[in-house]
C-alpha cells in the first residue's frame, strides 16, 4: 500500500526464509513417519495434511514475487485495487488461520476439530464471493498489461491458499478420527 520497495524487499526475504523452514519440517515430518511407519497405519494422513499446509508457504512466497516486481517495474496499481487486495488478503490470512486453529485443537478429539474445519470452509467461501469480485474488479481497471497479469496472479495464488487451508482442514477431519 506504501510502496515501499525496500520493506517489500525485505519482506520477501523473510517469507522466503520462511518457505525453507517450512520445507525442512515437512522433510522432517516425511522422515520420522518413514521411520517409525510399521506402527503408524495413518502416515498417509499425517503427510497429507503437512503437504497440503506447506503448498500455502509456497503460494506465499509467489505471491510476495510478483507483488515485489510490480513495485520493482513502477506499475502503477490504483488505490481502490490495492485496498481491496489487501482487504481480499486479508479474507485468505483469516482462512489459514482458521486452519491453524484446527490443528491446535486436533488433539482435543474430533468434535472440536470438526467444529473449527467448518470454520475453515465458512471463511473460505467468503474468500471464493471476494475472488470473482476482485478477478472482475481487475479486468476491468485500466492497468498496464503486465501488471495486470501480475495482480491476477496474486489473486489467484491467494485464492489457491484458502483452497489449500480448506483441504487441509479436510485432512485434519480424518486425522482428528485416529487422535
Amino acid at each position: 500500500m506504501k510502496n515501499d520497495k525496500e520493506r517489500a524487499r525485505q519482506l520477501f526475504t523473510e517469507i522466503r526464509s520462511g518457505e525453507e523452514e517450512i520445507d525442512k519440517a515437512r522433510r522432517m515430518v516425511s522422515q520420522e513417519l518413514a521411520e517409525i511407519g510399521a506402527i503408524l497405519i495413518s502416515r498417509e494422513d499425517f503427510l497429507r495434511f503437512t503437504n497440503l499446509t506447506s503448498e500455502i508457504a509456497d503460494f506465499s512466497e509467489r505471491i510476495a514475487f510478483r507483488l515485489v516486481e510490480i513495485m520493482n517495474h513502477n506499475w502503477s496499481v490504483p488505490m481502490d485495487v490495492k485496498k481491496d487486495l489487501m482487504k481480499f488478503s486479508e479474507n485468505v490470512l483469516d482462512t489459514v488461520l482458521r486452519l491453524r486453529e484446527t490443528a491446535m485443537v486436533l488433539s482435543y478429539g474430533s468434535t472440536k476439530t470438526m467444529e473449527k474445519a467448518r470454520d475453515v470452509e465458512i471463511a473460505e467461501r467468503v474468500v471464493d464471493d471476494n475472488y470473482r469480485e476482485m478477478e472482475i474488479k481487475i479486468l476491468s481497471t485500466k492497468l498496464e498489461i503486465p501488471a495486470l497479469i501480475l495482480l491476477r496472479d496474486v489473486l489467484e495464488l491467494l485464492e489457491d491458499s484458502a483452497d489449500k487451508a480448506e483441504d487441509a482442514a479436510d485432512a485434519a477431519r480424518i486425522l482428528s478420527f485416529i487422535m
